[in-house]
C-alpha cells in the first residue's frame, strides 16, 4: 500500500555516494507527500549507487553497484536481503565484478574528471527480469562515457539461495551492445516493463553516433 523510491546521493563528493529511500503512503504516487526514510546500507556502508529491489519466494532483496573498499577503481554488483523496504538485514554478497575485456573499457581523462584514478572497471545499473522460474539480472559493463557501455547478464533459479554468489551464472559475453547498423552506441543502464498485452520490453539509453560521451563545455556567458 506504499510507494518507495531509491535514489543515489552524495554530499558534493563522489566518495560519499550512498543509497537513500523515499516513501509515499498515498495510493497515487503523484499525490500525497514523499517522506525521506533515510539511508539504506548493509553494515559495511560502502560507496553505493543504482539500487533496485525485487521479491522472490516471499523475501525482499536489494541489488546495487558498489565498491569493495573505500577506493575508486572497480564497481561491482552486490545483493542483500531486506527486512522491509528501507532496512538491510543481511551482509552484502558480491555476485559480479568486471572480469572480461568488454567490462573493462573505462579510461578517464584527468582534465575532465579530476580526482579520479586513470581507469575504472564498471559493473552498474542492475535490473531484474523474470521468466518462469528463472531470474535474470542485467547490468551495465564498462564506463558509460565510452561507446562500449554494454549489458551483461547473470541468471539464477527462483527459490535458490540468492545470497550465495555460486547461485548466479554469469554470461561471458554481453547480451546487448553497440551496433553501427542500428546507430546505437553506449547501450546501457536499462529497465524492463510489460505492455498491456503481457510482452516484455526493454528501455535503455544510448548515443546515435560514436564518441558522443563528451563533457559539457562552457562559454564566458
Amino acid at each position: 500500500g506504499k510507494w518507495y523510491i531509491y535514489v543515489a546521493a552524495d554530499a558534493a563528493d563522489n566518495q560519499t555516494h550512498r543509497i537513500w529511500v523515499l516513501e509515499n503512503s498515498n495510493t497515487d504516487p503523484l499525490e500525497g507527500e514523499w517522506q525521506m526514510k533515510g539511508k539504506i546500507a548493509d553494515s559495511s556502508d560502502k560507496w553505493a549507487i543504482d539500487a533496485s529491489v525485487f521479491e522472490d519466494q516471499g523475501k525482499l532483496y536489494m541489488i546495487w553497484s558498489g565498491w569493495e573498499g573505500d577506493e575508486n577503481g572497480t564497481q561491482s554488483i552486490y545483493i542483500a536481503r531486506l527486512s522491509n523496504p528501507w532496512t538491510v538485514e543481511s551482509p552484502r554478497t558480491r555476485i559480479s565484478t568486471p572480469q572480461y575485456p568488454w567490462e573493462k573499457v573505462g579510461d578517464i581523462d584527468p582534465k575532465v574528471l579530476p580526482g579520479n584514478p586513470p581507469h575504472i572497471d564498471v559493473n552498474e545499473g542492475p535490473e531484474i527480469l523474470r521468466h518462469g522460474d528463472k531470474i535474470f539480472l542485467t547490468y551495465s559493463g564498462s564506463a558509460c562515457w565510452t561507446d562500449y557501455y554494454s549489458l551483461g547478464m547473470l541468471s539464477a533459479i527462483s527459490g535458490s539461495n540468492l545470497l550465495d554468489a555460486a547461485a548466479w551464472t554469469k554470461s561471458p559475453q554481453p547480451v546487448f551492445q553497440q551496433s553501427a547498423a542500428a546507430s546505437a552506441y553506449a547501450t546501457g543502464h536499462n529497465s524492463f516493463f510489460k505492455s498491456p498485452d503481457g510482452r516484455d520490453w526493454i528501455l535503455y539509453h544510448a548515443n546515435s553516433q560514436p564518441g558522443q560521451g563528451l563533457p559539457i563545455a562552457w562559454t564566458k556567458e
